[in-house]
């Protein structure tokens, strides 16, 4: 199992993942004549005038359940992970993918919301979905859509929680099977309840999460203010290898950084028009827009905490 999972591993996160992301985020960012500056103050905006209907949620609601997918392992381990094998430089990587991927985020969940349909008096969308009816790919729609079954439903949810059982196992002793089926009873009270208790779950709990978190990590940093500035010149030396220590593993640098952040943020990964689709919008572009605010917030502010 090992040696599949590495096999198959090395294929995923492979270079070509990394020209992929960072093109067709340039490519987007170009073709959007860079959005995600000229419209930041209209991304804040949004987020927070939301509408709802019977058929759907608010954009803030929507916002906070891709966040609640995305807050977690990945901005905590990963960030550790991509400065231990590519040096501190991997972390301005980790910065330029969530500037570029936030192009990434609003052309795929503007998508979303365009190609979504309403199904058992509920909005349904999602790559699957624009796939079939935009690009008239039926059979790379329903393997996009069983892949995304085993990864969002299996694979995905693993790492969180076996990453949570690690925790509380060396922290109170705790048997990871007691986790384990306290974390599932949890869940399920939630996601059986439909779309819309996940939607007023993740409002309330995801933003004290990130808020609670950044703000332990801001008052760590104060304690320790006198090293920021070492740290950000550490991080763009690194990053270019214009330091002697960090030269040889530039490629490393923006390999992993990349990696870390797309995993992170995962913008243009295909998971978060799922939940944009859900949202009861005016205009499909308005949704795109919120999404796309929702990478700066994983990657620029929370990893950038833990960094």
């Amino acid at each position: 199992m090992v040696e599949l999972v590495s096999f198959l591993n090395g294929l995923v996160w492979s270079p070509a993942l990394i020209y992929l992301c960072l093109g067709v985020g340039l490519y987007f960012s170009i073709r959007g004549r860079f959005l995600q500056i000229r419209h930041f103050r209209e991304m804040v905006r949004l987020m927070f005038k939301g509408r709802t209907d019977s058929a759907g949620i608010t954009s803030f609601q929507a916002l906070t359940m891709t966040l609640a997918g995305r807050v977690g392992t990945g901005n905590i381990a990963g960030v550790a992970t991509a400065i231990t094998f590519g040096g501190p430089g991997a972390i301005f990587w980790m910065w330029m993918v969530a500037f570029l991927g936030a192009s990434s985020a609003f052309v795929e969940s503007t998508l979303g919301q365009v190609y979504k349909e309403k199904l058992d008096g509920q909005y349904r969308g999602g790559p699957a979905f624009y796939i079939e009816k935009g690009l008239g790919l039926k059979w790379y729609a329903w393997i996009f859509a069983i892949v995304t079954i085993f990864a969002c439903g299996l694979l995905l949810p693993g790492v969180q929680a076996n990453s949570i059982a690690s925790s509380v196992q060396t922290a109170f002793d705790i048997s990871p099977n007691v986790t384990a089926a306290v974390l599932a009873v949890m869940i399920g009270l939630i996601i059986f309840g439909g779309i819309t208790r996940i939607a007023h779950f993740t409002q309330v709990v995801v933003p004290f999460m990130a808020l609670g978190y950044i703000i332990v990590a801001c008052v760590i940093i104060m304690l320790n203010i006198e090293k920021l500035p070492e740290v950000i010149a550490l991080i763009l030396k690194s990053a270019f290898g214009m330091q002697a220590g960090f030269g040889a593993i530039l490629g490393l640098a923006i390999m992993w950084g990349v990696k870390r952040g797309v995993y992170s943020n995962e913008a243009g990964q295909g998971t978060g028009p799922h939940a944009s689709s859900a949202a009861a919008v005016s205009h499909p572009a308005k949704q795109g827009l919120v999404q796309a605010f929702s990478v700066y917030i994983d990657t620029l502010f929370v990893c950038s905490a833990t960094a």
